[in-house]
């Protein structure tokens, strides 16, 4: 099996732009406001191509501090991103989406590089941030489905220990369904790009198995610390103050 990966020109990465200008000419014909898509698409290419020279330079390095810089820039942009489906204002509930992915983020990612790989040293960042990467992202995501699915059932005035179940069940609906696809449907990433820079199918798959329990595990832990923690902001008592505070904000 060759040890190298394909190259691929600008030219033909171009193409892979195609299905995105299909979706962007749908949501426009939609009248569903496309603007906020060519955003993302644009920050999505800025920010990849500033990561790929940055995590050059970070993966190089011998210095802990300067990974754990980078580990506590994620938490906090994901923690703030998490947010971004809930109505009340950010700012409020800001810790509370922080503690709640840090928790779930930083035990696993410590169990997953001290315990499951044994990293010498600790900090080794092409796997510490690679990794870090996987387990906030899912946490955020986990969070922001949780608390947009909470506020939505309280809205509804269903009462906040059912709702909280509701939401729970709904912030872990990608995750079991990548569970139920992995293998069937889909390859996933990691195991993708393992396979392509030539190692044993047989290995990739180790390292899928604990990345696949670490993502289930931090979105899980995750979404169920921030559900215990902002019982108080998104109670039906609190309903009213909070879309109070939501208008005077915007």
């Amino acid at each position: 099996m060759s040890n190298s990966i394909q190259i691929i020109p600008l030219a033909n990465l171009a193409l892979a732009f195609i299905p995105v200008i299909a979706v962007i000419v749908i949501i426009w014909k939609w009248n569903l406001g496309y603007g906020s898509s060519l955003y993302a698409i644009f920050r999505m290419l800025i920010q990849l191509l500033l990561i790929g020279y940055f995590l050059a330079y970070i993966f190089k390095t011998d210095s802990a501090l300067v990974v754990i810089a980078v580990l506590a820039v994620m938490l906090f942009s994901s923690s703030w991103i998490a947010l971004r489906t809930i109505k009340v204002p950010r700012k409020i509930l800001y810790l509370k989406s922080f503690w709640s992915i840090s928790l779930g983020g930083v035990i696993i990612l410590l169990l997953m590089t001290q315990g499951v790989l044994d990293l010498q040293p600790w900090y080794l960042p092409s796997y510490v941030i690679p990794l870090a990467g996987m387990i906030f992202a899912n946490g955020m995501n986990s969070v922001s489905l949780a608390g947009e699915r909470l506020q939505a059932e309280i809205n509804r005035d269903i009462p906040y220990e059912q709702a909280r179940i509701i939401a729970f069940q709904a912030s872990l609906i990608p995750i079991t369904n990548s569970l139920l696809a992995v293998g069937l449907v889909s390859l996933p990433g990691m195991m993708t790009g393992q396979i392509l820079s030539g190692v044993s199918p047989l290995i990739a798959v180790r390292y899928q198995i604990m990345v696949m329990c670490m993502i289930f595990g931090s979105a899980g832990i995750s979404s169920a610390i921030f559900l215990a923690l902002v019982e108080s902001n998104l109670t039906t008592e609190d309903r009213a103050e909070s879309a109070g505070i939501t208008n005077r904000s915007t």
